[in-house]
């Protein structure tokens, strides 16, 4: 572009730019950092890094003994859970001193862990022996424990925090519990291989992905009955539900696109291009983007939520696993498995017109295996 000048920043990995530096001669406001850090759990070292995200790198690599597999933020209290399938380890890491704060051991093979409405509570699936179970955060010990009926595979809390549906695959059900009774409410079966679930943002319906049939079949929260199975071309394994939940976003294999269902109406929307194979997805907050990543392509594609047009493709890295956002809503943070690192994308960069890409910010080089 006349009248820019580009840095060219290299790495042992690859070459990118890093600009324009001349901001203002190009017309584009100037990126300042976020005030906060970025934290990567790598299955294969096993450690958490410590993103800073006003210089952009690395600024410690928190180590762990057992390989962390998810890890939820908790900004209220200043802290960040890793889940370890191990044991079903629980650690603690303290935001402020950037160091392991608790942990605890559940027993058992740790599946997934979501954070409970009101941030008091964290609850984690295991297996083996099979079962869901509430921690109190404040003494971080394990509150009770709600014994399941087989293997689970998947998870979901209802908006209010009241009930939760648990999937079991091989066994072909789902399971419904009232949690403030602490009982099943029912157990129902759910269709050939089940793997994902959801509530509707209401908690009146759950939504079941079956990868055998690939169908997302609709069942009463309240008392399990099937109300509608919607076909959809691919096989459900990944669901992003758009923040209002009047959307949701589903891939798998099957289809080299994103199916969006609408929840309320029950019903497919659409079915989008979404690049190679697309796999995990997120929302922007602000501007509304929906993020697709393409691992075997190793590239990120952005579609507009309102006119479901791609509007960039973006090369981020080997394997790009899950994506996330800084709560300004300034940079998009993709994980990159296959290589390692962290992809940052300007979301400002972005650029709806005829060329459908956008560049790089930075790349940091975060670990071995990244996964959450």
């Amino acid at each position: 572009m006349p009248g820019c000048d580009y840095l060219e920043i290299r790495t042992n990995r690859r070459a990118f730019l890093l600009g324009p530096v001349a901001a203002l001669a190009c017309g584009r406001r100037r990126a300042t950092g976020f005030p906060g850090y970025a934290f990567v759990a790598n299955a294969g070292e096993p450690s958490v890094a410590v993103v800073d995200l006003t210089a952009f790198s690395v600024v410690r690599h928190i180590r762990l003994n057992a390989a962390p597999a998810a890890l939820i933020a908790h900004g209220a209290r200043g802290v960040v859970y890793v889940l370890s399938p191990q044991n079903a380890m629980i650690f603690e890491i303290d935001a402020g001193t950037l160091s392991v704060k608790r942990k605890l051991s559940l027993a058992g093979t740790g599946v997934s862990m979501r954070l409970g409405p009101t941030g008091g509570f964290l609850w984690v699936l295991c297996r083996s022996p099979h079962t869901l179970i509430r921690i109190a955060l404040d003494r971080f010990q394990a509150q009770w424990r709600l014994k399941l009926p087989a293997e689970p595979a998947d998870f979901d809390l209802s908006n209010d925090g009241a009930a939760a549906a648990v999937v079991f695959t091989a066994a072909r059900s789902l399971g419904l519990f009232d949690l403030e009774k602490a009982g099943a409410a029912r157990v129902i079966p759910a269709g050939e291989d089940p793997r994902a679930v959801r509530f509707r943002l209401d908690g009146r319906v759950v939504l079941v992905g079956n990868r055998g049939t690939r169908m997302l079949t609709f069942l009463d929260a309240k008392g399990g009955a099937t109300l509608v199975h919607v076909p959809l071309g691919l096989e459900p394994e990944n669901f992003c539900m758009k923040p209002d939940g009047g959307e949701l976003y589903i891939t798998g294999k099957g289809m080299d696109a994103v199916v969006v269902v609408y929840p309320y109406w029950t019903e497919v929307a659409e079915t989008r291009l979404a690049g190679r194979a697309p796999g995990a997805m997120a929302v922007s907050p602000a501007s509304e983007y929906l993020f697709a990543c393409n691992p075997e392509s190793g590239d990120v594609t952005v579609l507009d939520v309102y006119t479901g047009d791609m509007i960039a493709a973006v090369r981020v890295g080997a394997q790009p696993c899950c994506v996330t956002f800084t709560p300004d809503n300034q940079y998009a943070l993709v994980v990159n498995h296959g290589s390692g690192d962290v992809a940052v994308i300007r979301i400002a960069a972005i650029n709806p017109g005829r060329n459908k890409t956008a560049p790089l910010f930075t790349m940091i080089p975060v670990g071995t295996a990244p996964v959450s």
